[in-house]
């Protein structure tokens, strides 16, 4: 809502977080041509301000400084400024932030402050947070304010010299790709495996030090390096270790919500007890996935609970009415950082009868002195309950009913706190990802509730973000908007044929099919191979990104040439194979310079090399269900299994199935096809003879 009376042009947007300073005394525009153009016509430079509505630090400067009447009278008479969700903008943001980086030499964040030409939004200088007065070697942000203002007047062709130079370099970042004579090879994943050892926190679990992030894909590959050691003479056990402790420490650390359920972002510790404390969806959605696996790869029952709770999580806490996903919650509540969930001893002791405060405390470190701030304690599992049983307290089944009793009473207590703000703005790509996680849960839980959950979510995308054979980005309220980026194509095309491991739909199938081909039509870069994040007519920026590295998500080009090497290999696309290995040519510098930093298209390397393994059963649900939940129940990360059932009474006949699948005809009885890249087996028509052909092929 408007505060002291004021109201910007930010009131009418979708964005949650750039409404939230429509009442500011800043003359804030959205990223919009009416803004730039003001820009050019006033010869002002431009202040533009990237953040998001869970960052923590981006409310401070909010409140600090554009809420102040007099920051604000500066910056509306000096600037033309501009506050850009980066969300809903990541094109933006990725450009804005690796300029940040050419001019500062320092790691950038959020709040993200950059200075603009007025001409051509080229930038020329930057910053993230900025404090009101000055504080830890940082200007105050009036000061910093009249100085660029100051030397953009004086000094405009200077600048004009330099910000050219940093858009040179953005452009100049794409490193040449492999030539076709170069044979790719295992070189990179062997690399990558001996970089996270040496990286890995042989006590805590993670790859790194403070502040500490859950990093999934690397958690994914270490666990997918033990596996394909399974058959060698000394399997890997020790990328096993480095998978399960550090998935064992997050979950018993600060950086689960142990009372609710979920993730929080990170931890600013390195022993995951106290965290950042904003709740993302894209965060639990890849940490539910890889805990599912985990499960399945392990049968530890702590891995299984955590999928469980996370994905209970999400369903509770961010499903919109239409089944799609929310994007966050905030860190803060009522302007305190944690306040919703951190608790005071004494408060919980009057919450709670003897016998389970016994057990609570002892359970969720309450013994212990206070870890958070004003003498409060943040939870985290200090001791097993196996461990307080062992200790005589009482049975394990007894503790583990008092246990949760106390949840429920502190639970029931914690809802009348005031909660988190809740960023409701619906996202493709992180939608994508919790589709994609929920069926992997689905499938490895057993759950039906979240495959039907994954399938709301799917139905919402296509009614509500796909338009005349093109995505929109983002929604809010339901009304969908913004060019969709790479990533929303390519992680809903993935997620797609993960739904399709746990119940197979055609038409869904050949939407994953349209999805790739705007893919290849409108972002593929022919000369150079690999995907530019944004799309061919997108509005033009000062330049046009390619990004191969892992960041907070997987990188758009590994998810890209995932999905098209196993969809190629499904259906016999050679398109869709030229495009995959063109970008693994077109990333093969990136991945050999860092490899921790590719997962994805280390992914993608592994399974160019040693092709998807493709299940393909076809018959009666009654015969091939079964076969299909006990392949779910293994741990096989290069293996797609699809149940086409012949169910007549839904009246579905093989004309709805691409040319390839149909060309595998149904038997009565059941049957299984089982491919490797372009060879297929003959029908497999028993469960035995299925398993036998499997564990030939290791």
């Amino acid at each position: 809502m408007p505060e002291s009376g004021h109201s910007n042009r930010l009131a009418a947007e979708t964005s949650p977080y750039l409404r939230q300073h429509a009442g500011n005394p800043v003359n804030w525009y959205p990223w919009s041509e009416a803004a730039l153009a003001l820009a050019r016509r006033e010869r002002r430079p431009i202040l533009l301000s990237i953040g998001y509505a869970a960052c923590h630090w981006c409310h401070v400067m909010a409140h600090e400084s554009f809420e102040d009447e007099a920051t604000a009278a500066l910056m509306n008479a000096r600037f033309v400024n501009i506050k850009v969700d980066r969300e809903e903008r990541p094109d933006l943001d990725r450009l804005y932030q690796l300029a940040h980086q050419m001019l500062t030499r320092r790691g950038g964040g959020w709040p993200l402050t950059m200075f603009l030409m007025h001409e051509d939004q080229r930038p020329f200088f930057g910053g993230t947070y900025f404090p009101p007065e000055r504080r830890h070697g940082l200007p105050s942000f009036r000061e910093l304010l009249t100085q660029v203002a100051d030397y953009y007047r004086d000094h405009e062709a200077e600048l004009a010299s330099s910000a050219l130079a940093v858009v040179r370099g953005l452009d100049e970042l794409q490193p040449a790709p492999a030539p076709g004579t170069q044979a790719l090879d295992a070189a990179p994943l062997r690399s990558c495996r001996a970089q996270l050892e040496r990286s890995f926190d042989r006590d805590w679990g993670g790859f790194g030090s403070a502040p500490k992030f859950p990093h999934a894909p690397l958690v994914q590959r270490a666990l997918r390096d033990w596996h394909a050691s399974a058959g060698a003479a000394v399997p890997d056990l020790q990328a096993l270790y480095m998978a399960t402790l550090t998935l064992t420490r997050m979950a018993t650390g600060g950086l689960f919500d142990q009372l609710g359920g979920g993730f929080f972002r990170y931890s600013v510790d390195g022993q995951w007890a106290i965290p950042h404390f904003e709740k993302m969806l894209y965060d639990n959605a890849l940490l539910l996935g890889v805990y599912a696996e985990a499960a399945c790869a392990t049968g530890e029952a702590l891995f299984g609970e955590i999928a469980g709770r996370t994905a209970d999580w999400m369903l509770d806490e961010l499903r919109a009415p239409g089944g799609a996903f929310y994007s966050s919650l905030d860190a803060d509540a009522a302007g305190v950082e944690g306040s919703y969930y951190v608790w005071d001893r004494a408060a919980v002791r009057a919450a709670l009868d003897a016998d389970e405060f016994s057990v609570f405390a002892a359970h969720h470190g309450l013994d212990l002195p206070p870890n958070f701030e004003h003498h409060a304690h943040h939870l985290l599992v200090a001791q097993p309950l196996e461990a307080l049983a062992a200790a005589g307290h009482a049975s394990q089944a007894q503790l583990t009913a008092l246990l949760a009793s106390a949840r429920a009473k502190l639970l029931a207590l914690r809802e009348r706190r005031v909660r988190p703000d809740r960023d409701e703005k619906i996202l493709v790509s992180w939608n994508a990802l919790a589709i994609r996680a929920l069926a992997t849960a689905a499938r490895v839980l057993d759950r039906p509730d979240l495959e039907q959950a994954a399938s709301a979510a799917l139905r919402y995308l296509r009614a509500q973000h796909w338009r005349n054979g093109r995505l929109l980005a983002s929604s809010d309220g339901g009304v969908a908007r913004l060019n969709a980026y790479l990533d929303d194509y390519v992680f809903l095309a993935d997620a797609i044929l993960e739904l399709g491991t746990v119940r197979f739909d055609a038409a869904e199938l050949q939407w994953a099919c349209e999805l790739l081909e705007v893919v290849l039509s409108a972002f593929i870069d022919e000369r150079n191979g690999g995907f530019y994040f944004t799309s061919a007519d997108h509005e033009t920026l000062i330049s046009r990104p390619k990004s191969f590295g892992d960041d907070a998500l997987p990188a758009g080009n590994g998810v890209a040439a995932i999905v098209l090497q196993r969809l190629g290999c499904l259906l016999g696309e050679s398109r869709y194979l030229v495009a995959a290995e063109g970008t693994l040519r077109a990333a093969w510098q990136a991945m050999q310079e860092y490899p921790p930093g590719h997962a994805s298209l280390l992914q993608a390397l592994e399974e160019a090399l040693s092709p998807t393994e493709i299940v393909i059963l076809r018959g009666p649900a009654a015969i091939i269900e079964p076969w299909r939940r006990q392949l779910a129940a293994l741990y096989a990360p290069r293996r797609v299994v699809l149940a086409i059932h012949t169910a007549e009474d839904l009246q579905q006949s093989d004309v709805t199935l691409p040319a390839a699948l149909a060309a595998k005809p149904a038997f009565p009885g059941g049957v299984a096809y089982l491919c490797r890249g372009s060879q297929c087996s003959a029908p497999i028509t028993s469960w035995a003879a299925l398993v036998a052909e499997l564990g030939q092929r290791g």
